[in-house]
């Protein structure tokens, strides 16, 4: 692939927060290249999360991740109606359900309020209880943090990266940096299939952030542990039982487990916390997920009335230290975005917003975008509006999560169409409804022939 291009930004990692870095920077004038190593984007640690837009009250106050946190939040939501993000505001409590939690809850609501957000409150038993019923009667106490939102993860992601598509960037797949060399004005990238020459590069690489530091500098700053999370989602009508999310007092190494409903209409529980040496084997253990079950039927007790239809497990790129490690090496052109954990999805535009600032002094190929192209937004939520709703839409494929002919068409036929049977359920939620695909999968396969890659029914779906 000769590639005579010159571009001022080369995104290294297409998950959440390549995706808003490639937005941040093509609105602002950048010629910008995304690189993703993977054949689909969000196909690390950006693929599997609790999908929460999270206020940021409880990270440790002062620190980057508290503050890309509250930026990323705020863009978030004035953003959100110009792409057609879904949003569903659910608040969420944090409950105490044993003496040690209950003497953390004070502390937690001061440095709530520290970190600017300043309607968290106390609330007793009783009003907990009138706000959830459903909940375990050995509740101790709680306190409430009214602005957490449900979201759509992939949506957001796709919306950021296909308005930066729309707007003059591109994104290149199967495009693994294996090397690159800096001259002092241009960086020359090694890919699998040529070379990409950039002014400056932004390593997003998530799980690989280390390994893309020390082929490109020769050294990093951080070592990835990767920190598994399993999570069990039930059947849609357990969401009845649940409004807020429910989060448990934190500890210094995870958020805990969480009970949420999800904007797709289902309940969840999850994650657990297991550190582990590989950075792309993200599977589930029997004994994991019926330890998940047991601590949401404690929290919840009439979980135990409906099934579990799906269970999924992701990574999270997790360093030695607590905080986000974005370090800019102005001398090589280059930021590295690193240790970006469980947060990353509400601190994503965030996290962007503080990287242009770090790269302000950078010449820029055109001026910033005051009108930028929209893309057509998912229509995913069960919350909201859908495409089945609409006339003329093809008929339902997938009757479990009602997606329509037309929402698959649309997909493949699209700016970023999918690669791969994962990408497609990330664009559609096609086959990850009840049956998991057990009577769409003939229909679809047909629709996607010759599109997808392994074909379906040729992977383990």
């Amino acid at each position: 692939m000769a590639n005579s291009e010159i571009y001022d930004i080369a995104i290294i990692g297409a998950g959440v927060v390549g995706c808003a870095m490639a937005r941040r920077f093509t609105l602002d004038g950048a010629k910008t290249v995304v690189l993703e190593k993977a054949a689909d984007v969000l196909d690390g640690a950006s693929k599997a999360n609790s999908a929460i837009l999270h206020t940021g009250f409880d990270a440790p106050p002062g620190s980057l991740e508290q503050a890309c946190m509250a930026a990323g939040y705020r863009e978030y939501l004035d953003i959100r109606d110009s792409l057609g993000l879904p949003l569903l505001k659910s608040g969420a409590l944090v409950l105490a359900w044993e003496g040690e939690a209950l003497g953390k809850l004070d502390g937690l609501v001061a440095k709530a309020h520290q970190n600017g957000v300043k309607d968290v409150a106390r609330l007793g038993v009783e009003e907990i209880r009138k706000r959830e019923p459903a909940l375990a009667p050995h509740l101790l106490g709680g306190f409430e943090i009214p602005g957490e939102y449900l979201i759509d993860p992939w949506a957001s992601a796709h919306a950021y990266l296909l308005q930066a598509m729309a707007n003059g960037a591109k994104l290149m797949r199967g495009a693994e940096v294996l090397s690159g060399a800096y001259d002092g004005a241009l960086w020359a990238l090694s890919l699998p299939a040529g070379e990409v020459r950039a002014k400056r590069v932004i390593n997003c690489g998530g799980l690989y952030g280390d390994i893309i530091d020390q082929r490109l500098l020769g050294e990093s700053r951080f070592t990835i542990h990767p920190r598994k999370g399993q999570f069990l989602v039930f059947d849609k009508a357990a969401s009845g039982l649940l409004g807020a999310t429910v989060l448990p007092v934190p500890t210094k190494i995870t958020k805990g487990v969480v009970l949420f409903r999800t904007i797709f209409g289902n309940l969840a529980v999850g994650p657990t916390a297991e550190p582990q040496t590989s950075r792309s084997h993200a599977g589930t253990s029997r004994e994991a997920l019926q330890e998940l079950r047991a601590k949401g039927i404690e929290m919840l007790p009439k979980l135990a009335d409906f099934e579990v239809v799906a269970t999924y497990a992701g990574l999270r790129p997790a360093t030695e230290f607590q905080d986000y490690q974005i370090m800019a090496e102005p001398s090589r052109a280059y930021v590295s975005v690193g240790g970006i954990r469980s947060t990353g999805l509400s601190a994503a535009l965030g996290i962007a917003a503080h990287v242009a600032r770090l790269n302000s002094g950078a010449a820029l190929s055109g001026a910033p975008i005051s009108a930028p192209i929209c893309p057509a937004p998912d229509r995913l939520s069960n919350y909201h509006p859908r495409d089945w709703q609409r006339p003329d839409h093809g008929g339902i494929i997938c009757h479990c999560e009602q997606v329509t002919k037309r929402e698959i068409e649309a997909a493949l036929n699209g700016p970023m169409p999918p690669a791969t049977l994962q990408g497609l359920k990330r664009r559609t939620r096609v086959t990850m409804g009840r049956c998991q695909g057990f009577n769409c999968l003939g229909a679809l396969a047909a629709l996607t022939r010759g599109r997808l890659d392994p074909p379906i029914g040729e992977e383990d779906v």
